[in-house]
């Protein structure tokens, strides 16, 4: 490329960094080499030469999540603007995969890692990200340690929000269907669902809060299984968006509708969580509470790029307010 041009090696280096004084001329002759070449930077190499990684480490666990594939929209807007690019892994609900995640970002020279955990990981393995001396920043629907920064929903706030609005809409019957048990968001909105309750001298029923997989084939069953046995439920909190569509159908196969009015016994309302585009289209519209997911991904972004500048900062825990969007469901 140097010889193409017509100039030195290192003259070819301090275009390439931006560095140096070179004049326009040599500068338009070295970038013309590079086209003609179809050069492409080695970025690894630069970073090991310039001990500084362009590499930011995102642990998922399910890239199909709607939620965390917007909340990697918006990590990848932030970063990229910063002239980081993103390296995507993938850990499921494995706290094996998760270490071994953390091992491979770390082999790769990342300079830092935005992650969600895992139900029922180690304390090793959490401690092995902690331990890395990388800057780390938790964006996820919840999590329970305070020794790291944690960007994400208020998962109680969200529950009391949608039980106040369906209260205030009449239902005194209300049900929490999907998630499960071990789950962290879904322990901290069941919390927030019967504090509501409780405010307002509502009965709090075991037998109305329901587990199931997060499908809306299972969540169907489980809505119409519901209504059958307890036919005074006129309302459902939906632990998932799969939950309230497939509620739909389950409504609808216990013989009653979806709807606000449920005064004459016949409608039940349905209220999820984390909205989806599908939301707009299900017929009825459903109604949701939802956290923005992209920006938690662009606050989780931020705190990281702040963390890598000054790493003695004491962790900190951000929550997004979350809001109602009301549709016909409910």
């Amino acid at each position: 490329m140097a010889e193409l041009a017509g100039v030195s090696v290192t003259t070819v280096s301090m275009v390439l960094n931006g560095k140096g004084r070179i004049s326009p001329a040599t500068a338009e002759r070295v970038q013309q080499a590079i086209k003609q070449l179809d050069y492409v930077p080695n970025s690894a190499a630069a970073n090991l030469r310039n001990q500084h990684s362009n590499l930011v480490g995102l642990i998922l666990r399910d890239i199909t999540d709607p939620f965390y594939t917007e909340v990697t929209a918006g990590v990848s807007e932030v970063l990229e603007q910063q002239g980081y690019l993103l390296f995507l892994t993938q850990c499921g609900h494995s706290p094996e995969r998760l270490q071994q995640s953390i091992q491979s970002l770390s082999r790769q020279g990342v300079a830092g890692i935005i992650f969600n955990p895992v139900r029922g990981a180690a304390a090793k393995t959490l401690q092995t990200l902690l331990d890395s001396q990388l800057p780390v920043v938790c964006a996820a629907r919840s999590y329970y340690r305070d020794d790291v920064d944690f960007i994400g929903p208020d998962n109680t706030h969200a529950a009391k929000q949608a039980t106040t609005y369906l209260i205030e809409q009449g239902h005194r019957h209300i049900a929490y269907v999907g998630g499960r048990a071990d789950s962290l968001a879904r322990a901290e909105r069941i919390g927030g669902y019967c504090a509501s309750l409780l405010q307002y001298g509502l009965p709090f029923k075991p037998e109305w809060i329901l587990e199931c997989e997060r499908t809306q084939r299972s969540a169907a069953d489980t809505i119409a299984q519901l209504l059958h046995q307890h036919p005074k439920v006129t309302a459902v909190l939906c632990h998932y968006p799969e939950v309230a569509l497939g509620g739909i159908y389950g409504v609808e196969a216990s013989g009653r509708t979806v709807g606000k009015d449920n005064y004459i016994g016949q409608q039940v309302a349905l209220l999820g969580f984390d909205d989806v585009a599908e939301a707009e289209l299900s017929s009825p519209a459903l109604t949701f509470v939802s956290s923005p997911a992209r920006e938690i991904g662009r606050q989780a972004a931020q705190r990281l790029l702040t963390r890598m500048q000054q790493p003695d900062l004491a962790p900190n825990r951000h929550i997004i307010t979350p809001s109602l969007q009301k549709r016909e469901s409910a």
